[in-house]
């Protein structure tokens, strides 16, 4: 009877064991099931209101448009007042003026009262925005040379001169100045393919293949911008603060590499406190932590990063500071997966509070001097801080858990993200 009891007991010991276990499991597959909903019909909350999204490309005009509201009234100005400056003002105050005046010949002037000549009291100024068109022109650069007649006749030789012209930007081409800076800004910043840029120009009869302008695109960078951008390279190393970053990138046609093969671009800019603003890509095919040790190898300063373990192993002359966006992420992640009447005092809305705060202080910060900034956060941040990752180490979670990977993150970077506090140049997240 004994044994019996026994072997019901362990039964009902390992029944328990697994219950236990499929409700984790249980617990795990509902977070990813509300996590995967959330990507597929919920709005992001990190998305850059610069940033042109496909789904609003072809629509934008439409969904802008607000024909409900006025349009803007005439300003009139008599006696050539001054008027105070307006939002119209400030919009249109960096472009050239191009003034029409509309005037009467002296044959329309005259009173039709006492029939004296009228005099100019005033103007009507309405203002519009006119738009010139890019102009495709040929140009051609006609060098004259010059040969002394008097040589030639008595001397038996002619002395011949040439007149001073510049030299071309690529030997034997097409390629002006202009149209590879014109290329360059259409595709790299305003996000046309050369393909769009070869069919535009087409519309004004300009037959230029997309290969040649990839050449010509190539061929300055490579003999013009590669000089510039090393230069650029050696200013940054001169700055003391600078962020950093790296994504994915999928290069097609490489030597030796499948077209699906994914390829990396690491980014490195300066703080938004810096005189001089600076961005550098640098292209790489792997994510080896070589590559930021070599590009940093002459800078001495604070590294704004991810929780990217290759920034973690830096000489010790660069100090890495973490991103606060980083981890709050993860405790965002684990809000949208409580439910709705569950989240009042939630482990998940108590750790988001936490950074929200961190944030609502930056807000209030971002204006101040560095020096200012400094004393403001070790006042009012760090005790925030502080008392987030102390309660973040009293928690137990699984490590496969949202929970469990939101405290994980915050305990594991803990060191990097406090750096935040040691300069007040440095920024709760990273700006890459």
């Amino acid at each position: 009877m004994e044994q019996k009891l026994h072997s019901l007991e362990s039964i009902v010991s390992e029944q328990a064991a697994q219950i236990t276990r499929m409700e984790i499991l249980l617990k795990y597959y509902e977070e990813q099931l509300l996590l995967s909903k959330r990507r597929q019909f919920g709005a992001s909350s990190e998305q850059s209101p610069e940033q042109l999204h496909f789904d609003n490309l072809f629509n934008e005009a439409e969904d802008q448009a607000d024909q409900t509201l006025p349009e803007p009234t005439f300003e009139e100005i008599t006696y050539k007042r001054k008027k105070s400056v307006g939002k119209r003002e400030e919009d249109l105050k960096g472009l050239p003026v191009e003034r029409i005046d509309y005037e009467l010949p002296e044959s329309e002037r005259i009173c039709h009262e006492c029939g004296e000549l009228m005099r100019d009291i005033g103007v009507t100024i309405r203002d519009e925005l006119g738009l010139i068109p890019a102009r495709v022109v040929h140009k051609e650069h006609a060098v004259h040379a010059y040969g002394c007649a008097n040589c030639e006749k008595n001397n038996g030789h002619t002395p011949i001169v040439k007149a001073n012209a510049p030299a071309p930007l690529i030997s034997g081409s097409l390629a002006s100045p202009s149209a590879v800076a014109h290329l360059a800004v259409q595709k790299y910043m305003n996000g046309m393919p050369l393909y769009r840029q070869e069919k535009g120009l087409q519309y004004d009869n300009v037959v230029l293949s997309r290969q040649t302008m990839a050449n010509w695109l190539i061929y300055c960078s490579q003999n013009y911008l590669s000089a510039i951008y090393s230069l650029l390279i050696s200013y940054m190393m001169k700055e003391t603060c600078l962020h950093a970053d790296e994504t994915t990138i999928q290069v097609l046609r490489e030597p030796g590499r499948a077209a699906q093969t994914k390829s990396f671009e690491w980014l490195y800019r300066t703080s938004r406190h810096s005189t001089h603003p600076i961005v550098i890509f640098e292209y790489k095919e792997t994510r080896k932590q070589d590559w930021p040790k070599a590009f940093l190898e002459n800078f001495k300063g604070y590294l704004h990063t991810d929780g990217y373990h290759a920034y973690h192993n830096l000489p010790s002359d660069i100090i890495v500071a973490g991103c606060f966006a980083h981890c709050r992420r993860y405790w965002e992640k684990l809000y949208e997966t409580v439910r709705k009447n569950k989240r009042d005092g939630s482990i998940a809305e108590r750790g988001l509070v936490y950074n929200n705060l961190l944030f609502a202080f930056e807000d209030e910060f971002r204006d101040l001097t560095p020096e200012e900034r400094y004393k403001k956060r070790l006042k009012y941040s760090k005790p925030v801080s502080d008392e987030f990752f102390e309660w973040a180490g009293s928690i137990r979670a699984l490590p496969k858990s949202l929970l469990g990977e939101a405290v994980h993150y915050a305990l594991a970077q803990r060191p990097y993200l406090e750096n935040v506090y040691l300069d007040g140049r440095l920024e709760l997240i990273r700006a890459c």
